[in-house]
Formats: structure tokens, sequence, C-alpha cells
């Protein structure tokens, strides 16, 4: 059956877009990753507004993604900050392809504002396609997408 004969609700992209596309969703993970956690420092270096940021962590932390930690300064109230859980780390992949896919397309004559290196050795990080037998897919994948046991067919109208 064609692509199109199923229903696309059912999709992964789109549950998961769903969750975490909108721009400040991406953008709170992406500082998140980078060690801002605490409230005012992400509002600040984020630039966007108190209201939107509070209800992006909010659905970050319901989704498992991140979680809310209490701390204290010294003389001051407890306040919270935010850390990646899981879930949240796993999706660095997808933000490494989109760091990518800017660089290679939307740099400016500079470079890249940002080169991901592994904190072990110091290499660049690349990303790479690869099948469960460990075939490199290269710049030019050929993939066939089959349906999973999730699937369903569309309703049919």
């Amino acid at each position: 059956m064609p692509f199109t004969a199923y229903d696309s609700e059912t999709c992964s992209i789109a549950r998961t877009l769903a969750l975490v596309g909108d721009r400040w969703s991406l953008l709170v993970l992406r500082d998140l990753a980078n060690g801002v956690r605490r409230f005012d420092e992400l509002a600040g270096h984020l630039g966007v507004a108190r209201t939107v940021l509070s209800q992006r962590l909010a659905r970050l932390v319901d989704a498992g993604l991140v979680e809310r930690v209490a701390y204290r300064d010294n003389g001051a109230r407890e306040r919270h900050e935010y850390r990646l859980l899981g879930p949240g780390r796993e999706l660095a992949g997808i933000l490494l392809a989109f760091l990518a896919w800017g660089d290679r397309h939307l740099a400016g004559p500079d470079g890249p504002p940002a080169v991901p290196r592994h904190a072990d050795c110091g290499a660049p990080v690349r990303l790479v396609l690869t099948c469960d037998d460990g075939h490199e897919l290269g710049p030019r994948p050929r993939l066939r997408l089959e349906p999973g046991p999730g699937s369903r067919l569309a309703a049919t109208q």
C-alpha cells in the first residue's frame, strides 16, 4: 500500500513535533543541553517572554524530558533549575542534525558559530546515518519506509 494509505497521526515524526516542534521548545532543549539551567538565565539567553518559557518548561517537564530541581542561594528563597532527563538527552541527535544542516546551508561567510566536539578527545562530532548491519548510508541515502506494528490505515472518506 502507498504511504498515503496510512494514518499520518500515528507517525512518530508528527508525535515528536507535537511535543518539541516549536522554536522555543527546541531552543530550551539546546540551552539545557549546554548547561543553562536556571529560569532567569534561560529567559535572558533566549530572549523569550517569561510566560512562553514557563509554558514550554512545564510541557517538557510533564513529558518527562526535563526535571525541575529545587535550589536555594544563600539568603534567597527556594527557586528551581531544569535538567535534561534521559529522553531529553536522546534528542541531542536531532539538535545536532539541525545544527549541521544550518552550518551547511545557513552559516555566513565567517563559517559556523559553534563547532560540536567530543568532550573526551576534542574531535569534531559528525552525524552518520547507518543501518543495523553497520552500512553507512551516505549523503543520498536510499530508504524504504514500511508499516510498523503501530501503523493504522487512514480512515476512508
